[in-house]
């Protein structure tokens, strides 16, 4: 008994990281499904060694260790994640590419609630580093100079710190965050503002969304877009971008998504709803895929619709299906 009781007081001390640790691990890998496997092994890891941890550092900075060492063994197994248009050219909507790439290739979303945790504003600061633009960043950099970045950048961690994690100087972790930045710099990215759940403009451009989705209104929908909006769809190749292809596809390829129902989510910081058609037999909607929007400026600049339901919706705990009354069947 005093054995089991022990083995629960370690399991009691380790259970309060595991969602932090699963946002870093999610930065580090781009995968909900990794990083999850990536907190289990660290867990794993650390219970098997609790033994032998002697307090010389703090709890929190060993799991780190044991978490990076993880990601950095599993960051090589696979190719990096990225979007389609970190690896395609545009594609037409009047002659669309919908060749399918394995899930590995990638990034994908993840809840919020799977991630952030606090007060409300450390629910915000958490908002603006897993956004997807902001880890398929992440993604562009070797798994060190990722893991430094992250480390010194995003939790705020001292160089000294950060060196120490690592097993390495401080004048390496300052050369590699430099590395990171300019490689960043080089992307250009506009990551897009944060989901701002109090803020009436963004509450209002997303009730517009749902709205005019749901009716299928092409050119309300386009009147909510940049003119350079993207809309990508993994796991096709495909992506899409300006407002006259994406106007094409709604109108033709896309035309599928008409009688479309949207539940809101929250996914990677921003704005994102879950999209179900209507079934094929007739009775309801079935699901479709989890979009993520990414808005700045007041308008939408980018829609991911990520069509891995099967897994997708489970993490979400979303139905199966809605009924003919819009409720879960």
């Amino acid at each position: 008994m005093a054995a089991i009781k022990d083995q629960d007081e370690v399991v009691h001390a380790l259970e309060p990281f595991r969602r932090e640790l699963t946002a870093y691990c999610y930065r580090m890998l781009g995968s909900a499904f990794e990083a999850e496997d990536a907190v289990q092994e660290t867990m794993v890891r650390a219970w098997s060694k609790f033994d032998g941890f002697e307090g010389r550092s703090a709890l929190r900075t060993w799991l780190y260790r044991i978490a990076t060492n993880v990601c950095l063994d599993m960051a090589p197994a696979a190719q990096r994640r990225a979007r389609p248009m970190d690896l395609f050219g545009p594609g037409s909507a009047g002659a669309p590419d919908l060749a399918q790439l394995e899930e590995r290739v990638w990034l994908g979303p993840i809840p919020d609630e799977r991630v952030l945790s606090g007060d409300p504003a450390e629910v915000a600061v958490g908002r603006e580093s897993i956004r997807l633009a902001f880890v398929a960043a992440l993604q562009r950099l070797p798994a060190r100079q990722r893991a430094v970045l992250i480390l010194r950048e995003v939790l705020a961690w001292s160089a000294a710190e950060t060196a120490e994690l690592l097993g390495t100087s401080v004048a390496s972790v300052n050369s590699a965050l430099q590395r990171a930045r300019a490689t960043l710099a080089q992307g250009g990215t506009d990551y897009g503002d944060p989901l701002k759940p109090l803020d009436e403009e963004q509450r209002h451009l997303l009730t517009r969304y749902v709205q005019a989705f749901e009716a299928f209104d092409v050119e309300a929908l386009t009147q909510l877009l940049h003119q350079d909006a993207v809309l990508n769809m993994p796991p096709y190749r495909l992506w899409l971008r300006g407002v006259d292809e994406l106007r094409a596809w709604w109108l033709g390829p896309g035309c599928g998504c008409r009688g479309s129902r949207l539940l809101p989510v929250t996914a990677n910081g921003s704005p994102a709803f879950a999209q179900y058609r209507p079934a094929e037999d007739g009775f309801g909607w079935t699901p479709w895929g989890v979009t993520v929007l990414e808005i700045s400026d007041g308008g939408i600049r980018t829609m991911t619709n990520h069509m891995d339901t099967e897994r997708l919706f489970p993490l979400w705990g979303l139905p199966e299906r809605l009924s003919p009354e819009g409720v879960p069947a």
